[in-house]
């Protein structure tokens, strides 16, 4: 599991979820491993996005292409600062 806090000023919250389905989409089709995604809408501009991979391995991969689509890009744009990023297993 991946689980990334970020922040988003209020004004663009509409974008981001607008740009959520784009993002997902680029996912499924160029990560390898990719199994899903929630987006937690949490107070004071701070949101919780919660993707469950396959394995760390597929995690990895995925770290290393960073935002190289569009629709990644444009979801990626629209954060304003990262919080905090953790890895964890889901039991």
């Amino acid at each position: 599991m991946e689980i990334t806090r970020f922040r988003v000023s209020p004004e663009h919250a509409a974008d981001l979820l607008a740009a959520r389905g784009g993002m997902v989409a680029d996912f499924q089709a160029d990560r390898d491993g990719f199994l899903g995604a929630q987006l937690v809408q949490l107070p004071d501009g701070e949101w919780l996005d919660i993707v469950e991979w396959r394995s760390p391995a597929d995690f990895a991969a995925s770290r290393t292409k960073g935002g190289n689509l569009p629709g990644i890009q444009a979801f990626f744009a629209l954060i304003d600062e990262l919080v905090s990023t953790e890895e964890g297993t889901l039991r």
